[in-house]
This record gives C-alpha cells, structure tokens and sequence, in this order.
C-alpha cells in the first residue's frame, strides 16, 4: 500500500478530495473545511451532502457558484463522487466547476474505500490533480491497521481529555475488530465506532476517572468483522471455533453460495496439495502449481493437518450442502437450518482431527458416499 500523498500545508481555496477507508478520517477533513470556512466569515457554512449518484455538475453549481451577501457561505459535500467522474465529458464538467467555487463557499468529494487501490485511477487521479492545481487539498486516509489501533485510539482519547487506565484501549480495539489483522476486514467505520465508544465510556466518568477494562467490558458491544482470509484460514488449519466465528459474521454480510464457491476452492486446493505430498512430491514439484510462495507454503502446512480421505470426504460433503443450501433437492429450508447445515459441516469435516491409522477419515469418507 502506497504511503498517504502529502497535503498542501495551507490550501487557498476551499476545495477538497479525500479518499481512502478511514471513515472518520473523511468526515474530518471534510469539516476542517467547513471550520475554515466559518473562521473566514464568522458564521458556520450550510452544509448539503449528497451522492454522487444523486448529483450533476449543474447542480452543484447551484449551490457554489454564487457567493452569499449576508451570513454564512455553503458547503458542498459529495460522497462516492466515482458516477459523477467516470464519464469524460461529466469529468471535464467537474473539474470546471472547480474555478467557480466562490468566496465563503466550499466543494468537497469524499470517496470511501473498502479496498484502497495502490495507485489512483485515471478518473479520480484527475480529480486529485484538478483541485491541488486549484488551490485545493487532495489526500489519501487510511484507517489504522491492527498495529496501530491501539495507539490511535489512545491519541484519540487524549483529544478528548478522556482518561484511559490500563488495558481499556486495547480492549476497545479488539471488541470493535480493530486487531484483526486479516487484509480482507472492511475498516471504514471502526475509526468512528471507537470514537462513538470513547464518548459513551467518558459519561461514566465526568469527574475525570480513569476508564477501565472492566467498563469496556461492560458496555462495548463486540463487533468484530468477519474476514473470508481468516475464516479459510482457520478452515485449512481446523481451529473449528475460529472457523465457525468468522463463518457467523461472514454469512451476515456475503451470499451462502459465494461462500460455498470461496469453501470449495480452499478444500480442493487443499486436496490437491496433500495428494502431492502423499505422491512423493517435494518444494521444487509443487514450484510447478505457480502459487504465490507465500501462498503455497501456508497451504501445504495446513494440507500436514488432513489426510487425503478427509479432504476427499470434506469435498463431498461440501456437495451436499451446496444442494442443501440451493434447494436442488426440492426441499426448502429457513435460513436457520441453512445456518445449522453450515455448522454441522464444519463439526463433522473441520472439528475432526486426523486419526494416526487413517481410521476414522477412511470411515467418514465412506458415511459421506453412502449419504
């Protein structure tokens, strides 16, 4: 991931494009414009936010592009600004409203990401350059990984004269899925779940005390994401309750049958790999799948875990609940007894440890052909 692009130290127009996946980052830097704004004229700018999707280049215009007589000026807000900049012609339309912005007024685009790209493309790095040519402030926001989370809600408590005792922002972090340190996790909103928590945990304590673990404990709510990397992860190494936590948060949020497709894949790969090693294969044979390195050695210690047959009978098994879960069978199901096929599949192929003489794999192998 590129490092954030440097920021003008004092832009002078109040123009802005932020993207990135901090979400708290973006709604700051976009009201650091509208503070400058107010502290120009004195009077708190009106704020219109809208989609993208939602807008025109008309008629933001409208909305900047005439400066106000008395009081304060307006400040355009749009978020997910990539509708509007994706077409040519829409593009060049925008980026010539940006000389129409008038004095007391103030543009900003905020661009979420759940997946930051390493490099802008062609579209919003026209934006980017349009408004710093213009004057204006143009940045990347990256919320904190799992490495600093800690730290970053620590600075944020200090912000806020909010006390911490000892182990209370870790805790926090970890409760908010902030230490999770799969690439996959959605970080856009943990920025402002901490702070919203940080604010709750400071009204126990309005004569100054330290907030504490225990009171973290007692009113932060887990919200942990799920994390497709994670979860296949814990399915390769059969860490059956990690593998069943992430599977709850992922079905919440992604199709069971995208899911079965990212299962099947890892347990055939899996297969595969193991049936080499079983053949006699070594480093420089499996060289020949042309997997990343990195990926490929992950695979073959989690394919030391399973026997062929497990591998074969977990295949199987998978085909099954893919029926199960698809209705091809003519039968319906409510999703909790898709849920519960789901955990049953996991209890049965996952949870089962490799017997030393094959035994038991041979005999679930077996049950899941005559099933």
């Amino acid at each position: 991931m590129s490092a954030p692009e440097a920021a003008p130290t004092r832009p002078t127009t109040a123009i802005g494009y932020f993207w990135g996946d901090d979400g708290y980052g973006l709604d700051l830097a976009a009201a650091s414009v509208g503070r400058r704004l107010a502290d120009e004229s004195g009077v708190a700018p009106d704020r219109w936010t809208v989609a993208g999707g939602d807008a025109t280049p008309e008629r933001i215009g409208e909305r900047v592009a005439t400066a106000t007589l008395f009081g304060g000026g307006t400040l355009v807000v749009v978020t997910d600004p990539w509708p509007l900049i994706r077409g040519r012609e829409a593009r060049d339309a925008v980026v010539a409203l940006l000389g129409t912005v008038a004095p007391g007024n103030g543009l900003v685009f905020v661009d979420p990401m759940e997946r930051v790209p390493k490099t802008l493309d062609a579209a919003r790095a026209a934006l980017a350059a349009a408004v710093r040519s213009g004057g204006g402030e143009a940045r990347q926001l990256m919320a904190p990984n799992a490495a600093g989370m800690v730290r970053w809600i620590e600075d944020r408590a200090k912000e806020r004269s909010i006390a911490l005792g000892q182990g209370s922002a870790p805790e926090i972090a970890r409760r908010l899925g902030g230490l999770v340190r799969e690439g996959d996790v959605d970080r856009r909103r943990q920025g402002q779940l901490a702070v919203a928590e940080l604010e709750k945990l400071a009204l126990l304590h309005l004569d100054g005390g330290q907030v504490t673990e225990d009171d973290v404990r007692a009113l932060v709510p887990e919200a942990i994401p799920g994390s497709t990397f994670g979860f296949l992860d814990a399915l390769g190494e059969r860490r059956i309750r990690d593998a069943a936590g992430h599977l709850e948060r992922i079905l919440e949020s992604t199709p069971e049958p995208v899911v079965l497709v990212q299962m099947y894949g890892r347990v055939r790969q899996l297969l595969d790999i193991a049936d080499r090693l079983a053949a006699g294969q070594g480093s420089r044979d499996l060289a020949s799948l042309r997997l990343n390195p990195y990926f490929l050695d992950k695979l073959v210690r989690q394919a030391h875990a399973w026997s062929v047959p497990e591998l074969e009978a977990a295949l199987i098994g998978l085909l099954d609940l893919d029926v199960r879960v698809k209705g091809a069978d003519g039968t319906t199901s409510t999703e909790g007894g898709r849920r519960l096929a789901f955990a049953l599949w996991l209890a049965e192929h996952v949870g089962r440890m490799p017997a030393p003489d094959g035994r038991v794999a041979r005999a679930g192998h077996a049950a899941a052909r005559g099933s």
